[in-house]
């Protein structure tokens, strides 16, 4: 017996068994884990470790960033705010050294990285979580040069952009369409190279002014935009594969009934809409359960009017913002039968006026690093502003 209690975890247990269990800890107790050992440090830390625990863990953890105003912001993990009443709400900076510049925006996320846009021609790529950062100066000569005009604004300009991540190449991309007189241009910049891609050829015939909202969400090695307004609903979600550098489009659910505009979310790695009945008091969520699959189109009808959602919880929960228009900051948790579960009210010091001034980005925490820089990995703030 006493033998026994000398021995270490790894005497008793094989090395593929530890790295299995790590695999399905959440991310945010791996960096503590990584102080048990070496050997767990060196697991842990090794980028194919991350790029595993992203499609392996069992609790995925979501992470909300409010910005205020230039210089604020403030980050919410959305599933801690339901274990108790001691939360505190963390008020974190931006990946700049010196205060963060006034026209500077949030862009999209991406297996964990945030990115941000800095006029001129910036871009910063972060990863809140392990506080790696990285600065891309790029310049728009590129798209210049095949213009009749003299100036190009992103993203002001840009009819589609997106921000996702092409598995083949592991490269992150940026991809921007935009319109110059009579013609429709499309473009995407590597991040892997930092250079500009032109793929004019890919854009559909069909690719009207304003049609899609501009700003993508990733999925599945896809960027998907929803229509602009509730006239262009018939035409679909677009839909470009980043591998095969080419646009479809999926059918929204024939029972698709609104007074309104939608709005695009992505809930428990599921495409999902969502849009306010002002008639009935409550919200309709539509949710895609299987990918391009039109038939697993189910819709869930939520109690509440002022209800912006987030992510899913425990696979099936939906957690959203609440009481969006007035007060305090609010969580809510119901259940797919449209049941609430749970209510969370941000403390004081959170400015009430977050969301009606702010502007909010809800992103899946991972440990990942950008493939260039994985060699770097122990490294925090690479190439900061």
């Amino acid at each position: 017996m006493e033998e026994n209690k000398q021995k270490s975890i790894h005497d008793i247990l094989p090395l593929d068994l530890i790295h299995i269990i790590l695999l399905r800890i959440p991310v945010k107790h791996l960096g503590r884990l990584k102080c048990v050992s070496k050997l767990w440090h060196s697991l842990i830390s090794d980028p194919g470790f991350a790029e595993s625990h992203l499609h392996l863990s069992l609790a995925p953890t979501h992470a909300c960033v409010y910005r205020k105003v230039s210089t604020k912001s403030y980050l919410v993990h959305v599933e801690k705010v339901f274990n108790g009443d001691n939360y505190q709400v963390k008020e974190v900076s931006f990946p700049f050294k010196k205060q963060p510049p006034s026209k500077f925006r949030v862009m999209g996320s991406c297996r964990g990285f945030v990115l941000l846009h800095q006029e001129p021609h910036f871009f910063v790529v972060w990863n809140p979580l392990t506080g790696f950062s990285k600065r891309l100066s790029y310049s728009w000569l590129n798209i210049l040069h095949r213009s009749k005009g003299r100036y190009f604004y992103f993203p002001g300009n840009a009819i589609l952009y997106g921000f996702g991540y092409d598995a083949t190449r592991d490269d992150y991309l940026v991809v921007v369409a935009w319109k110059d007189s009579n013609c429709q241009l499309l473009d995407c910049l590597s991040l892997r190279t930092n250079s500009w891609i032109n793929l004019d050829a890919a854009l559909p015939k069909r690719f009207g002014f304003c049609l899609w909202e501009s700003e993508g969400l990733f999925l599945n090695g896809s960027i998907h935009w929803l229509p602009y307004s509730l006239k262009h609903y018939s035409e679909g979600l677009l839909i470009f594969d980043l591998k095969e550098r080419s646009f479809s489009k999926m059918s929204l659910p024939e029972q698709l009934i609104m007074g309104g505009p939608a709005t695009f979310v992505i809930l428990g790695g599921c495409l999902a809409l969502y849009f306010q009945d002002y008639v009935e008091g409550n919200t309709h969520i539509w949710v895609m359960k299987e990918y391009r699959v039109h038939s697993s189109w189910t819709l869930y009808v939520i109690p509440c009017l002022e209800f912006e959602p987030l992510c899913l919880s425990n696979g099936s929960d939906i957690i959203a913002l609440d009481s969006i228009l007035a007060g305090p900051l609010k969580f809510a948790k119901y259940n797919i039968r449209g049941e609430l579960l749970q209510h969370f009210t941000c403390p004081a010091h959170l400015p009430h006026d977050i969301y009606k001034y702010g502007s909010y980005l809800v992103y899946t925490e991972s440990l990942l690093l950008l493939p260039s820089d994985s060699k770097h990995k122990d490294k925090k703030n690479n190439n900061v502003i």
